[in-house]
């Protein structure tokens, strides 16, 4: 009998393009051998091209669904991404504070706006964020953008990183990767809570020239709740994801008017010409 994957929750918005948000977030779980279940917070109109709106679902829907799910199947980790208004906020921390016990290894990539601009998230819902979600997350993946909006201060460069990470530290986060691939050199930094204090780790790579970059945030964060619902150490875990979202990036192909998204199942390809060269005679 197969061995049962681990089950990771996604709780996002979602994007019809399947570039970022819950579809998204299920091909990425499935790209790490984990089985993915979802609980959608908003609706939006977009594709490659940008957001054009967004509309937040019920927070009893979002509070329901989350209870229904967590009743039925043993989570393993969880991705928290667009949550799309406060009231949605205060319906996923409710459901945090009261299973707890039942949803470990919490991911949480604060989405504030899109890459095109559009706001995804409203003033009143990041302040409840701020105060509610980060300290109950695991791991926060902001990139240097959110990192800057969490935190007031500006985010440029790895020294400025490290002053945000412990500030967030601050806030009550027990560990942050901020990413930096919009910076000129791909840098990352993971600041984390050890029995001997802060410990870090910096992850650098060439950035890649691709349009092939829509939903590296929710790759990124995914990747790493799998990892973790894996076992793997939130050091490994980091660089795993790292890895991870540069393949699907440099794999990525053309798609839409905008900007295309990653290739979350490249791997697939690869199989697929492994397979076929091994039947070549």
């Amino acid at each position: 009998m197969a061995e049962k994957p681990p089950i990771v929750l996604s709780i996002a918005g979602f994007d019809p393009s399947s570039g970022a948000g819950v579809t998204a977030d299920i091909k990425t779980i499935a790209a790490h051998g984990c089985y993915g279940v979802a609980c959608i917070t908003a609706m939006t109109v977009q594709s490659t091209a940008g957001v054009r709106r967004v509309e937040a679902l019920d927070p009893s829907l979002v509070r329901e669904t989350l209870e229904e799910l967590a009743s039925d199947v043993p989570i393993a980790a969880v991705r928290i991404g667009m949550l799309g208004s406060a009231k949605v906020v205060k319906a996923v921390v409710e459901f945090l504070d009261s299973y707890r016990a039942k949803v470990p290894n919490i991911v949480l990539d604060p989405i504030l706006k899109s890459s095109s601009g559009a706001e995804l998230l409203d003033a009143a819902g990041t302040r409840l964020l701020i105060e509610k979600l980060v300290p109950l997350a695991d791991v926060i993946t902001p990139n240097v953008d959110e990192a800057a909006a969490l935190t007031g201060l500006k985010v440029t460069d790895l020294d400025e990183m490290r002053a945000a990470a412990a500030k967030l530290h601050r806030m009550g986060s027990a560990a942050v990767v901020i990413t930096g691939g919009h910076l000129e050199k791909a840098i990352d930094l993971l600041s984390f809570n050890a029995k001997s204090g802060v410990e870090e780790e910096v992850f650098k790579a060439e950035r890649q020239r691709s349009n092939s970059t829509h939903g590296t945030g929710c790759a990124f964060a995914t990747a790493m709740a799998c990892h973790l619902a894996l076992g793997r150490g939130i050091a490994e875990a980091a660089l795993l994801a790292k890895t991870y979202v540069s393949s699907a990036i440099a794999a990525g192909h053309p798609l839409g008017h905008g900007t295309s998204p990653v290739h979350h199942l490249y791997r697939m390809n690869e199989q697929r010409r492994a397979a076929g060269s091994g039947n070549q005679s």
